[in-house]
């Protein structure tokens, strides 16, 4: 595992959702070749590195996430050639690329439930054998009408979950990891990793006491999941996901706990996202809550990576509000550690109608709108056919509208990028105004971002490094002393 110098330390890692990304063959769906054609916008955006949703072959019952082969590529997607051509055209821009792994579960459809059912959780009896509930509502146990036993599924029916605790799933998924990283990839999202090592006993878990910390299907959110996932041993699932990937491959763990609960996967992962951040009110105690629980040395050694947005959860827009996008787009792009960016983010694009009949039966379409390129080409410059999910407009216009726009969202999020470096190490809150989000990066740099819906005065001297209104308060303009209006915020260097 790289160490504090790693190329990832204080890395931007951009989400490309390839079904919504761009479309080069005008079959309606995004594709390969469209994100070699669209790297330019990531190489001027600034981003170190991105993060490709699953591209494999799958039946689509819940995005991708359910694989059907792990070392290939979905048709609708490409080929491996163009997999490969892709990488290589991004590390010739200076971009790394990582793949999506869905270590916790196959597609039923993957020829391992049939010809390899050892590698799967089975039970004989006449029912459950517990009460475990899955991610998305009611039971984590189906019965296969062809056996006439039951599977462990932690997602939906057609997602049942692999036994890490039979050597073999070790050893083959160590080796899907060693496969890619042989083609060039530069590293993993590994997907649910905290539901891979379960209870050998299947107990049941115990009612809740007291709140669930992270959002959860109310049927979920019922129970603690002791049993379920999360299990002391994860470590043994962990450490076979690292030695397939290599010490330098870069890991990132989508552990949905609190941080506080984190610790553990960090000995074999490098980062793990901060989920608490990405569903935090949009108030300055939330916020900072949610910060310093991430950065607490005694929790998870400050590796956590943070993220406002992604094809889970409602778009930006519909989550913190319009008026505080700029604000959101500031917070996150000065914190220090590594950056998660959902596409469109950079556009201010907001949650769209979805799909008509819906694709995700779970209710995520809204999230996963084609990205906008052109607001004046037809499908937002998306693609010539007609798009798997509508293009939705954006106000402020597409990539091309906003590339050269003075002060765009597009231009805030460049600019933000680019001041990443300057900052300095740690970070340290400051009480300047109610409502004010501050603090101190490094010994000269200072973050205050108005959360509230009132002007704040803030006593802050120093010179401009960026502002969200570039036009009130330029770069490089002296301050001493200035009123920050609703979702206005700037970095002064002093």
């Amino acid at each position: 595992m790289s160490g504090q110098d790693a190329w990832w330390t204080d890395a931007v890692v951009y989400q490309v959702y390839p079904r919504s990304f761009q479309d080069s063959d005008g079959d309606g769906e995004g594709d390969l070749a469209g994100i070699t054609d669209r790297l330019a916008h990531l190489e001027d955006l600034g981003v170190d590195a991105l993060w490709l949703s699953p591209i494999y072959p799958s039946p689509m019952a819940d995005g991708g996430y359910d694989v059907a082969d792990y070392t290939d590529i979905d048709p609708r997607f490409g080929t491996l050639a163009d997999l490969d051509a892709l990488v290589d055209a991004a590390h010739e821009r200076g971009l790394r690329v990582l793949l999506d792994v869905v270590p916790c579960h196959t597609s039923i459809e993957h020829p391992w439930f049939r010809e390899h059912p050892q590698r799967y959780v089975w039970h004989d009896g006449t029912g459950p054998p517990n009460n475990w509930v899955a991610t998305f509502g009611g039971p984590a146990w189906s019965r296969d009408a062809r056996t006439g036993r039951w599977y462990l599924h932690s997602f939906y029916p057609e997602q049942p979950d692999l036994d890490w605790r039979n050597p073999e799933v070790h050893e083959a998924m160590a080796r899907v990891l060693a496969f890619w990283r042989a083609r060039g990839v530069d590293g993993f999202r590994l997907d649910a990793i905290d539901r891979l090592m379960k209870d050998p006993d299947l107990r049941d878990d115990p009612p809740r006491q007291g709140g669930a910390g992270l959002h959860e299907h109310p049927d979920s959110a019922r129970l603690e999941h002791r049993h379920s996932r999360n299990a002391p041993d994860i470590g043994q699932a962990l450490r076979s996901l690292r030695a397939g990937a290599g010490e330098d491959a870069f890991l990132v763990g989508e552990v949905y706990l609190r941080a506080s609960e984190v610790r553990p996967y960090m000995a074999h992962v490098d980062v793990a996202f901060a989920f608490e951040l990405l569903q935090s009110d949009w108030t300055v105690p939330a916020l900072r809550a949610a910060i310093a629980g991430a950065l607490d040395p005694g929790g998870p050694d400050g590796r956590l990576a943070w993220v406002l947005s992604n094809h889970d959860f409602p778009r930006l827009p519909d989550r913190v509000g319009p008026g505080a996008l700029r604000a959101a787009a500031m917070l996150i792009l000065t914190l220090p550690g590594v950056v998660f960016l959902y596409q469109g983010d950079e556009l201010g694009m907001a949650d769209g109608p979805g799909g008509d009949p819906p694709v995700d039966r779970y209710g995520r379409d809204a999230h996963r709108h084609p990205m906008v390129w052109d607001a004046e080409a037809p499908s937002g410059g998306f693609s010539t056919g007609t798009p798997w999910l509508p293009a939705v407009p954006v106000e402020s216009g597409g990539v091309a509208q906003q590339r050269d726009a003075e002060d765009s969202m597009l231009a805030l999020y460049r600019d933000l990028i680019a001041a990443r470096p300057r900052l300095g190490p740690g970070l340290e809150f400051l009480d300047l105004a109610a409502d004010v989000l501050a603090y101190r990066r490094g010994g000269r740099h200072v973050v205050a971002v108005n959360l509230g819906a009132h002007a704040r005065r803030v006593v802050l001297s120093g010179t401009v490094v960026r502002a969200t209104d570039a036009r009130r308060h330029p770069a490089g303009a002296r301050v001493d002393g200035v009123t920050l209006g609703p979702g206005e915020g700037l970095i002064v260097e002093g």
